[in-house]
Formats: C-alpha cells, structure tokens, sequence
C-alpha cells in the first residue's frame, strides 16, 4: 500500500466496518510501524489516465500543517475522490499483517463491497502468506467473528485452525472471535498444498494487480 492508496482504503474500510471509530490511521502505520505490512489489489480503468486517480492532498504550508495534525490525532484526512468509474486504479481489497518476531498475525482485511465473492479475499491471504514465507515466519495468525462462517471457511480451506476464543473481543456488539493459527507455514508439506490452491485460485478467477 502506497500513501496515496488511504482513501480509498478508507473507502473499504468504511463499507466493511460501518460501526468501526476511529478510523485505521494508515498514514501512522506506513510511515511509523516497523511491523506493519500492508497490500492492496488493484483494478485498472485502461480508459482513465493514471493523472485522474485520485490521491494525497495538494502540497503546501496549510496542507502540510493540516496533515500533520490529523497525523497526531491518530486520523487520516479526507480526500475528495473521483467517480469510481473515473479512477484509473481502482482499490479493490486490502490486507494488514504485522510480522511479529515468531509470527505474521493479520490485523485487518478487508474487499469493496460492489468486487465481492470474486476471489479477491482469497488472493489478499495468499498474499500475506507469500509475505510470511518471504519473512521467514513460521505461523500466521489472526481473529475472526464467531459468526462470519464464510471467512472462516476461507482460513480452514488454507490450514488456519481454532486454537482459542477471545470473549467479546469485538467492541461494536461485544461479539467473541475464534483465534485462527497456521504453524506450518515454512513447511515443505504446506507449500506444496499451497501452490495448488494458490494453482486453483488462479485458474478460476484470474491474474490480480496486487502491491
């Protein structure tokens, strides 16, 4: 994820989690967290000049102070964006994975609502599991609502398995999440099945622009 990418990941992040304040400070993630990692996949518009994206406020002094303070306040300022089908990249999903020294844990992911149940949530976990091969971590981890069965069925479907429950972890309606691990992720045994479903995943929904 570039800087310029936060609204519109803002965007994402606002369909996926209505009742979620404050906002993610991505800003603060990219520039400031060494664990933070942070991919998005990308649709392009080959009619749209890539100019016309929308993107970061114009610089200057006011910019540059107004910025700044939204930095501290732990906020992201907001962009006015063009017309989804006037942006020549189109954010489609993103993911956050912090690699913590043993491990990747995912904090956040999340696809926009109108590029649902195309494949764009499987590509964004293979992504940070090339990313936890790429770093030499051994496990990946995250959380998951109790009752988001189709997530879920998602991680199982790449070897992730319920080792706790963490009551009321979600503050919006005080809602359990399952903690999901893979500890193989370095494995011979596990790249193998890896690279057929990352094989099956391709050859069913396509190349993705991810970065």
């Amino acid at each position: 994820m570039r800087l310029a990418d936060i609204p519109q990941v803002l965007e994402i992040e606002r369909q996926s989690f209505p009742t979620m304040w404050p906002s993610t400070a991505f800003r603060r993630e990219l520039q400031q967290n060494r664990l933070a990692n942070y991919i998005v996949v990308l649709e392009h518009n080959p009619h749209v000049p890539p100019q016309t994206t929308g993107g970061e406020r114009p610089a200057g002094p006011i910019g540059r102070i107004f910025g700044e303070i939204k930095q501290i306040l732990g906020t992201e300022e907001d962009v006015a964006l063009p017309p989804v089908d006037e942006r020549a990249e189109l954010v489609v999903g993103f993911i956050g994975v912090w690699m913590m020294p043993d491990e990747a844990h995912i904090v956040t992911i999340a696809t926009r609502e109108s590029h649902r149940r195309r494949g764009i949530a499987e590509k964004l976990l293979i992504s940070a599991i090339d990313t936890a091969q790429a770093r030499r971590r051994p496990m990946l981890t995250l959380e998951v609502r109790v009752s988001n069965d189709a997530a879920i069925a998602l991680y199982e479907k790449y070897g992730l398995m319920e080792v706790g429950r963490r009551p009321r972890y979600y503050s919006d309606n005080r809602e359990d999440a399952y903690i999901l691990t893979l500890d193989s992720v370095l494995a011979a045994r596990f790249r193998e099945r890896f690279e057929q479903l990352r094989a099956e995943h391709q050859r069913r929904w396509g190349d993705f622009d991810t970065r």
